[in-house]
């Protein structure tokens, strides 16, 4: 197997750009530093591809490992024919390695190694070869009592165990009924307590079959947790005389007594061996696409969020909601800095709405407060009630915003947050995390683990070690896309810029205490275990705003500052003219005179590929630029929407908070966030909400229906953006 010609195959690139990635990979370059500075070589496949083509790749390479071990084994036991060589290097999966395997594997006491042992597979062959002969009086000569073969008929059941086990390791055959499983199979699911009533959210699947080749992901993942539960019970259905009519055209080649002992050894085989076997590797292989679906839409759900854009410039006031406890208050300025903290009681059973409303005013009044963060947890509603209640008796003007409070508790326990706040208790800690929330969400949500902060579905039930790395990778791309101050940053933001581990992270953070800030980007050559690699790969994505060098504070890497300089140059410029540049002269000239020069020429002429130098006219242009400011601002609130205010055929503006398989959560101002179904999201068809909306998006909805009882609220997007 060509495995950079397979990469390409799948991912529908050039086979030079698979071979350019692999070949950068190898060299121990990471994903966002080959995104981003070596899209010549790859002809700019961005991180999303890279991390598909790294995954295969490392999948690709084990599996032709997996074959060579399984070829050398087969060998060792002269066994290795050309059909197997053959079949071997077909094989495109690790499983249908393993069904080539199976024949000659160890395996573990079974009936038919107990019949072997009993000296019966020349009976066992002599039956198979469906000769006239009378199989039980062949059975007579392996009568061995000291063996435990009492009669012909207890000679003749171990040889069709013997037979029933062949059957079952024929490859071929496996092959074949797994085709044919995969084609015409359905998934059912049962009440496994029939006796009990109880209504659950299960109730749809107490009797639901489903053709295993149409089943969404998400009604996979449903299944597969009711059954964990143990709500429901899923088995797998097929056309049982269809299969072993099959497995019997392989098999059965006569029409007497041994060929009847051979189809009684054929439906043994596929009862007792075959079907539960391929039933388990469908049920593996829906749960393992359906987990690889639910992964990717909590990836793409993660990126989004993280990349909202930041509420700059506002002095926040974080709102931890609850009831009994109080409400835990934080004010921090515009940097994220604490400025004060505070418990009210505005929430039952205490209700003490005037004194914290008084105790609030004074403390937006003496800090400036012009946002409020509120959590959307616990006594969210109340709080936020009192909240849009509260400001309308302000003379000065203050907006809020619900945000997500999940992970907030996750952090306010961990060691970073200990760290960070050690005078703070685990409550007032939560609360400053929900106020950075709404300044920064990127920087304040890389301090928790990403499968904590809850936008996807049924993140709890995916496989642990791959929900972390596919997660880890989403978080690493959106803080190197975004660019990290290295004299502000976190040990935990920091250690997601390319190359930099947890380690490194603490080094910078512990040379900046005890040097002060950095001036410029080659002083981190000085971090203890900070090396020329390291400083290659992290580089282009560290900025030092205000340091000795410009270009310090942009997105070009040191290796192209030459290149950066010689095109000022060009354009009759100079590093320092990039400084505080918000009159847009310089852009207007750099535009200028590449468009005179043509890019080809312009980059010829500065030393450096087509793509680089656009990336490079673009950081000119706006040094330390956020790519996130270009996207729409999140809605604040000055209003609160009560359920029962609502009412059919409304029409609102909401912000979209998680995307399903099935919809999207929309955020419209009440407690409980309303679903738009997927068939609802637009007049067209389309297979996935993700090619419609993403997290943070603002949305026009009008209400279809309100279920005030379950607290559920239908709407639709149709005709409407």
């Amino acid at each position: 197997m060509n495995i950079t010609e397979t990469i390409a195959k799948e991912l529908g690139i050039r086979a030079a750009q698979a071979e350019a990635a692999v070949e950068l990979l190898d060299a121990g370059n990471t994903i966002p530093f080959i995104a981003r500075y070596r899209k010549e070589a790859t002809g700019a496949l961005d991180d999303v591809v890279l991390r598909e083509l790294s995954d295969r790749l490392t999948y690709l390479r084990n599996l032709e490992k997996r074959k060579e071990e399984v070829r050398s084994s087969i060998e060792e036991l002269g066994k290795l024919t050309d059909d197997i060589v053959n079949s071997l290097s077909e094989a495109a999966t690790l499983a249908a390695v393993e069904d080539i395997y199976r024949p000659y594997k160890p395996k573990k006491k079974t009936r038919a190694s107990v019949a072997r042992e009993k000296g019966l597979e020349p009976l066992a062959e002599f039956i198979r070869a469906q000769s006239d002969g009378d199989p039980y009086a062949e059975a007579e000569k392996y009568i061995d009592p000291e063996k435990g073969v009492e009669t012909a008929e207890d000679a003749v059941a171990g040889a069709s165990d013997i037979i029933a086990e062949d059957i079952s390791d024929d490859p071929e055959i496996r092959k074949i009924l797994g085709g044919l499983y995969d084609r015409s199979a359905v998934i059912t699911s049962v009440k496994a307590n029939e006796e009990d009533e109880t209504d659950t959210v299960y109730t749809n699947y107490y009797d639901y079959r489903e053709a295993v080749s149409k089943i969404p992901t998400h009604r996979i993942l449903a299944i597969d947790r009711g059954e964990r539960e143990g709500v429901l019970k899923a088995s797998v259905e097929v056309d049982a005389d269809n299969m072993l009519a099959t497995i019997k055209s392989r098999c059965v080649t006569a029409r007497n007594k041994n060929a009847e002992l051979v189809t009684a050894a054929a439906a043994d085989a596929y009862k007792r061996l075959i079907h539960p076997s391929i039933e388990r590797r469908v049920r593996n292989d829906l749960t393992d696409k359906a987990c690889t679906a639910a992964i990717k839409v909590f990836g793409d759900n993660l990126r989004q969020l993280l990349m909202q854009p930041p509420v700059k410039g506002m002095v926040t006031m974080g709102l931890d909601p609850a009831y009994r406890t109080g409400c835990k208050i934080s004010v921090v300025d515009a940097t994220g800095k604490v400025l004060d903290t505070a418990v009210v009681y505005p929430t039952p059973p205490h209700s003490k709405i005037e004194e914290s409303k008084r105790k609030l005013t004074a403390l937006i009044k003496k800090y400036g407060v012009t946002a409020i963060s509120i959590g959307n947890g616990t006594a969210s509603h109340e709080s936020e009630v009192f909240v849009a209640d509260m400001i309308h008796e302000l003379d000065t003007p203050v907006s809020y915003m619900v945000v997500s409070e999940a992970g907030a508790s996750v952090y306010s326990a961990s060691k970073l947050a200990q760290e960070e706040f050690p005078d703070f208790d685990v409550t007032q800690r939560s609360a400053v995390s929900i106020a950075r929330r709404l300044q920064d969400p990127l920087s304040e949500l890389v301090k928790i683990e990403p499968k904590a902060i809850g936008v996807g579905q049924y993140q709890h039930d995916m496989p642990p070690a791959q929900l972390s790395e596919a997660l880890g990778g989403v978080v690493e791309d959106c803080v190197n896309n975004v660019g990290v101050d290295v004299n502000t940053a976190s040990a935990a933001l920091l250690s997601y810029v390319a190359g930099i581990n947890s380690g490194i992270a603490k080094n910078i953070i512990a040379y900046r205490e005890e040097n002060g800030r950095f001036t410029e980007r080659k002083e981190l050559l000085k971090v203890s275990k900070l090396g020329k690699k390291t400083f290659e790969q992290c580089a282009g994505f560290l900025r030092v705003p205000d340091g000795k060098e410009p270009l310090d504070n942009t997105a070009v890497h040191p290796e192209s500052y030459a290149a950066a300089r010689k095109l000022l140059e060009l354009c009759g410029l100079t590093e320092n003219d990039i400084v505080g540049d918000n009159s847009g002269l310089v852009g207007e000239k750099i535009n200028k005179k590449v468009k005179e020069l043509g890019i080809k020429k312009a980059a010829e002429q500065a030393g450096v590929g087509d793509m680089t130098l656009t990336d490079m006219i673009k950081e000119l242009m706006k040094p330390g630029r956020d790519p996130r400011d270009e996207l729409p601002k999140p809605m604040l609130r000055t209003d609160v929407v009560d359920i029962n205010s609502l009412k059919e055929g409304m029409e609102l503006k909401g912000t979209v908070r998680n995307i399903t398989d099935f919809g999207a959560f929309v955020d419209i101002g009440v407690h409980q966030d309303g679903l738009v179904h997927i068939s609802q999201m637009a007049d067209r068809y389309i297979k996935h909400p993700l090619d419609v909306v993403k997290v943070g998006d603002i949305v026009n909805v009008r209400i279809l229906g309100i279920d005030t009882k379950k607290n559920r609220i239908s709407l639709t997007m149709k005709g409407l953006n």
